[in-house]
């Protein structure tokens, strides 16, 4: 069984609980973290990291030449290399409380700068980035209301913010910051959203590549997946 196959099952839901339950389980976040990319270097040998730039490009309707001359930054950014593919960029950073353990795993490799960090507390200058990325890991996050502060302040105004986010409505010892569908609200005072979808799934990218739109009507408990392209307002 594929490690991304574990969610919506009935080990999913216990592991869930287990959260909930025992005090102090939170602490395993890092273990559990890098459990799984661990896992995740066994089962597929080599990293790879070629499907990011459709992501940030084509499927947000941005052109690679968008980033041009620009200083980004992805949060959570894992060790697979998420930004190698902007070679045009003047800066790209990767933002993550494991980023030291990520360049040792795999990160020695890429050009892309890794640094060792917690969203809530960036270590950036206010206003210093073209556009901001949060692909998979606004849920893991610890305080959400700071980290989407921090976004805030590092984004130049006119700058993007691109989002894929799990929609999952209980806590896990990785992604401890659950939100529902209604995100967007806590954006509306300080940017302007240009687009956003929700789909059925929970194999993230490849639920978005499936195109399912989700099923609103629908009650049944499940994870979906919401995308969103965000521009910060000016002042």
């Amino acid at each position: 069984m594929r490690f991304e196959n574990i969610r919506n099952t009935r080990l999913d839901k216990w592991a869930g609980k287990l959260t909930s339950l025992i005090p102090g389980i939170k602490g395993l976040k890092p273990f559990a973290e890098m459990f799984y990319w661990r896992l995740k270097k066994w089962e597929e040998k080599e990293f790879s990291n070629h499907h990011y730039e459709y992501f940030f490009t084509t499927y947000f309707g941005l052109e690679k030449e968008f980033y041009s001359n620009k200083k980004i930054l992805d949060i959570g950014c894992g060790p697979r290399g998420s930004l190698e593919w902007a070679n045009n960029t003047i800066e790209k950073y990767g933002l993550d409380p494991l980023a030291h353990k990520y360049q040792k795993m795999n990160g020695e490799k890429h050009k892309m700068i890794y640094v060792t960090g917690v969203s809530e507390a960036m270590p950036f200058e206010n206003a210093c980035f073209d556009l901001v990325s949060s692909f998979n890991s606004l849920d893991h996050v610890d305080n959400l209301d700071k980290s989407i502060e921090e976004i805030t302040r590092v984004l130049k105004p006119g700058a993007l913010f691109l989002l894929i986010a799990d929609i999952h409505e209980k806590a896990t010892i990785t992604e401890p910051s659950a939100f529902s569908w209604n995100i967007m609200e806590k954006f509306s005072n300080d940017f302007e959203l240009l687009s956003e979808t929700h789909f059925e799934g929970h194999q993230l990218y490849k639920s978005i590549r499936k195109g399912v739109p989700f099923n609103h009507g629908d009650p049944t408990k499940r994870y979906g997946i919401l995308t969103a392209c965000l521009k910060k307002k000016a002042p």
